[in-house]
């Protein structure tokens, strides 16, 4: 049997979407924190793993923050880079162990608690901070698009939310 029935043709609103801020509705995620923040970081982290692509010590997160950290800080405690960098003290363990044997940094007991480490940095670790500082100079261009005074402003927002985090820790999914 043939169907002699109008053909009438169904509308997908996604087929040939053109993407902007105007066409694009991202319903509540347009006011959520989060999604930008998380969305942010993928694009950043792209264009930073490219920039040090060439470095291959230096890449996964974390070794630059206790890179410096340790520069600026000799004997400075794993647990110091733990808090300042939002991470675990597991996970602070693995990476410093990776930076030790990458030759980057080197530890020592602690001197008032032998059981602690405290942590300094190498010629080698001061070498490839250098080449990081001029490179985090150089990533200002992935927002060249962004005047100077929004890029300023945006700094001194994300600042003040990060040192607050920092300072107030909150259970997971939790308030303080």
């Amino acid at each position: 049997m043939v169907d002699t029935s109008e053909h009438v043709e169904e509308i997908w609103p996604g087929e040939g979407l053109v993407v902007s801020p105007d066409t694009v509705d991202l319903d509540v995620l347009n006011d959520t924190f989060s999604f930008f923040v998380r969305s942010l970081s993928i694009e950043v982290s792209r264009d930073w793993d490219a920039r040090i692509s060439d470095i291959d010590e230096m890449r996964g997160t974390g070794k630059v923050t206790a890179l410096f950290l340790i520069s600026k800080y000799p004997g400075i405690h794993p647990s110091t880079i733990a808090q300042v960098s939002s991470k675990d003290r597991a996970e602070i363990a693995r990476l410093l162990t990776g930076m030790e044997k990458a030759g980057l940094i080197y530890r020592k007991a602690g001197r008032r608690d032998s059981r602690s480490w405290s942590l300094f940095i190498t010629e080698k670790g001061e070498s490839s901070l250098s080449e990081i500082r001029q490179r985090i100079r150089q990533s200002r261009d992935f927002l060249a698009d962004i005047l100077d005074e929004e890029y300023d402003q945006a700094m001194a927002l994300l600042r003040k939310i990060y040192w607050r985090l920092v300072m107030t820790p909150r259970p997971p999914g939790g308030r303080p």
